[in-house]
């Protein structure tokens, strides 16, 4: 009983593995189509990446008060100067 409950699942592995390797193999595209294909939706992706990050910055510069946006200039200039004197 043993023997035969090895020997069938021997026979129903190697015919899984017979018909795996029956199927019909599509070749796959060449390797230069595939970076071309890649650079592409990178680029697509790239792009509409930068229009959302200039929207955002749009909007947030456009719901900021005018006494808000002149406290970031100054905060900016300040830390600018600060970071080159640290530098000498």
């Amino acid at each position: 009983m043993k023997i035969q409950t090895i020997i069938i699942g021997v026979l129903l592995f190697t015919l899984t593995l017979g018909v795996q390797s029956c199927k019909s193999s599509d070749l796959p595209p060449a390797n230069d189509d595939i970076q071309k294909e890649l650079a592409k939706e990178k680029k697509k992706k790239s792009r509409a990446q930068k229009k959302i990050k200039k929207e955002e910055y749009k909007r947030f510069w456009s719901m900021q008060t005018k006494e808000a946006r002149k406290s970031i200039r100054k905060n900016n200039r300040r830390q600018k100067k600060a970071a080159r004197k640290r530098r000498r």
